[in-house]
């Protein structure tokens, strides 16, 4: 068992391509708690393995990354028996970067690779970092600039507790999108990428999504969102319906490939 899962996967077999997914800035794997029922529902044919990072939820007592390149090897080291199947990498805001930084490094070290890249409201990495506050922001700013994207959920406003728990792991993750260790230089990805961009997305412009193409190796799908930033909270269904497109069609050729090797199917 992983630190960063609660669950391998493993123990759902046949349920389909897994797909692990990388939350936001302050986020936490409860951000995908719905999402395994809400795929299931669209005929997915997916086994959702939300990425637990340090510093949050159950990993509260762990250090935080502040470094992408830190945190890409740990997460390379500590996930590599997982990744040795048929797998997604999905992320969404920061997320999308950290998804990005251990597809690449382990392009870099020929270890199996996904079989899609999936990255939303996020810059090409290539592109300067959003940026919701300056990095010297107080906790008032900072607090105003997650706000006006969305990121704050109502109810947490009435917590002042939980909020002093949030800002800070929020300060950390925005400074690991800043940390440069993931400058988009170098081979692109031998693998598919599929985007993502809210249409009214106030942080991260449509183009700068559409930017990741220069990042494709292997070709590059584009879909638009209603919504802002956090259009897969505020459009949840909508959202998920559309990846379980991109993930049957993923699914359906890691079993085709697995029959092959199997010597079901003639190669």
């Amino acid at each position: 068992m992983t630190r960063y899962l609660s669950r391998t996967g493993a123990e759902s077999a046949g349920h389909g391509i897994r797909l692990l997914c990388f939350p936001y800035a302050g986020g936490g794997a409860s951000v995908f708690g719905r999402w395994q029922r809400g795929l299931d529902a669209h005929g997915a044919r997916a086994q959702v393995l939300p990425v637990q990072l340090p510093g949050r939820e159950g990993r509260m007592n762990e250090p935080r990354f502040t470094d992408l390149d830190a945190l890409a090897r740990d997460l390379d080291e500590e996930l590599d028996d997982v990744l040795a199947g048929p797998h997604v990498l999905y992320g969404h805001s920061m997320g999308a970067l950290a998804a990005y930084a251990l597809a690449r490094r382990r392009q870099r070290r020929g270890a199996p690779l996904p079989a899609a890249l999936v990255v939303s409201a996020y810059r090409a990495p290539h592109l300067p970092a959003p940026s919701i506050a300056r990095p010297d922001a107080s906790d008032e700013e900072l607090l105003a600039g997650l706000i006006s994207l969305g990121g704050i959920p109502r109810a947490l406003l009435d917590h002042p507790e939980w909020l002093s728990a949030l800002l800070p792991v929020a300060r950390d993750d925005l400074m690991l999108c800043t940390s440069q260790a993931a400058t988009g230089s170098g081979e692109p990805l031998r693998i598919p990428l599929h985007l993502f961009a809210g249409l009214r997305d106030r942080l991260v412009s449509v183009p700068e999504v559409v930017a990741w193409r220069r990042h494709a190796g292997r070709g590059c799908e584009m879909r638009t969102m209603p919504g802002g930033h956090f259009f897969i909270r505020a459009h949840e269904d909508a959202f998920l319906r559309e990846l379980s497109v991109v993930l049957r069609h993923h699914a359906a050729r890691a079993e085709r490939r697995e029959r092959m090797l199997a010597g079901a199917v003639p190669a």
